[in-house]
């Protein structure tokens, strides 16, 4: 079973999705088992949550296999932005 890393999904994540921000937390104390994210990026702009997690989920098909626990939020720039203020 392959073993994934915070870097390598948020690497993936980053280049895929042409994400602005990505952030990746093992909370699996680094067995690679389940993970939580925040995707920031401009591909959710107009699309409804349910098609913003099948883009995430399309991007890491292979690795949700062997994940056993997987959490995102996923927003736009614009959504991203409100939040920091």
């Amino acid at each position: 079973m392959t073993t994934y890393t915070e870097e390598y999904i948020r690497s993936k994540l980053t280049k895929d999705l042409e994400a602005t921000h990505v952030e990746v937390v093992d909370q699996s104390d680094g067995c690679g088992g389940k993970f939580s994210v925040v995707v920031v990026s401009p591909k959710f702009t107009g699309k409804p949550l349910l098609q913003r997690h099948r883009l995430v989920n399309g991007v890491l098909e292979e690795e949700l296999k062997t994940i056993h626990a997987f959490s995102m939020k996923t927003l736009t720039p614009e959504q991203w932005e409100q939040q920091q203020q």
